[in-house]
């Protein structure tokens, strides 16, 4: 089997798996779900108990609670690609004559990415106080379905408004919640939604930018080595024309390290844009995350008491007001002054 066949296995197995972790959490008997709960329960049959004690602490330490590992890891990895960019590609493509202006597009990409990421992490996303509550209560009107009137949070012993919810990892009730989000290690929110869309958009681009850069120096090396047009030699002796499969071979032992990042930001690239087009859906249609799972859940929200048991209850979204309305409200979300003037 050549290389680029297990590449592509390789390749296909990640999306495959990225494309399970995006769909199905949404639901609430997944496939995925169902399949990890099995393999668990085979498992603990075969893992010591205390072993298994300490991993179940360890995952949630790390994913039900605030940590700053996730932060870590991503300045890790982003410092691990600028690093071999800087080291190898930058420095060939000045050999090669590139445009500064190309070459340099990334790092104004990352100084982008890096302000967006310490506002949002260090932002208050929207917590509900006993102070605030009454005031947000007025905010948004009550769907009856997702959010329903006079509900209390046993925790925060506050009104829930609509469109908030407790987060468990950081302990408290935030104001038009999408999600927590681990690598800003902080909540989403009403106050910080925006941040958190721009942070996300350019994470993608400056991914994108240096794909692009590293996939031009390669294939500018491919062109000027005259390697496309060359032959080689099969495992019978017999001369073959260059395939993509040899071109691919002879960057990665030519460039082991420069294939391995560009591979990697490649798919980085894709996996960032499908979340930025649905994070861009959400935002146009004034939705939020936590809003889209639990409408496609299956069965719905419970009845009211005054619903009767064979009419369901259908989740619509009443918090639409146009494409270009909804996106101002995320950059700018409204505030009960501002509701009380409108009325």
């Amino acid at each position: 089997m050549d290389f680029l066949t297990l590449f592509l296995m390789y390749l296909c197995l990640v999306l495959a798996v990225t494309a399970l972790l995006c769909l199905c959490p949404g639901r609430r008997e997944s496939f995925l779900a169902r399949s990890a709960s099995r393999a668990s329960q085979v498992l603990s049959l075969v893992i010591p108990t205390q072993l298994q004690r300490v991993t179940h602490r360890a995952l949630h330490r790390l994913f039900h609670t605030r940590s700053c590992l996730f932060v870590v890891l991503h300045v890790a990895l982003q410092a691990a690609v600028f690093g071999e960019y800087t080291w190898e590609v930058f420095v060939y493509c000045w050999e090669l004559q590139f445009h500064l202006l190309l070459l340099l597009l990334p790092y104004l990409l990352l100084a982008g990415n890096l302000g967006c990421f310490l506002l949002c992490s260090r932002a208050n996303p929207g917590t509900v106080t006993k102070s605030n509550a009454a005031g947000l209560v007025k905010v948004y009107a009550y769907d009856g379905v997702l959010f329903q009137r006079g509900l209390v949070c046993p925790t925060c012993s506050v009104e829930k408004p609509a469109r908030s919810k407790h987060c468990s990892v950081c302990g408290t009730c935030v104001h038009r919640f999408d999600h927590h989000c681990v690598w800003v290690n902080n909540c989403i929110g009403a106050r910080n939604a925006g941040l958190f869309l721009l942070y996300l958009l350019s994470l993608t681009a400056t991914a994108g930018a240096v794909a692009a850069v590293t996939a031009a120096f390669l294939l500018q090396v491919l062109l000027l080595s005259n390697v496309m047009h060359s032959t080689y030699l099969d495992a019978q002796g017999q001369e073959q024309p260059v395939d993509i499969a040899f071109l691919v071979q002879h960057l990665f032992l030519t460039f082991p390290r420069i294939v391995f990042m560009l591979g990697f930001v490649v798919l980085l690239t894709l996996v960032l844009g499908g979340y930025c087009c649905f994070s861009l859906y959400l935002a146009l249609t004034n939705q939020t995350t936590n809003e889209w799972c639990k409408s496609r859940r299956s069965g719905g929200s419970p009845h009211l008491p005054s619903q009767p048991p064979d009419r369901p209850l259908v989740c619509k979204n009443i918090y639409s007001k146009g494409i270009w309305r909804n996106l101002k409200e995320v950059f700018n979300p409204p505030t009960a002054l501002e509701r009380k003037k409108k009325t």
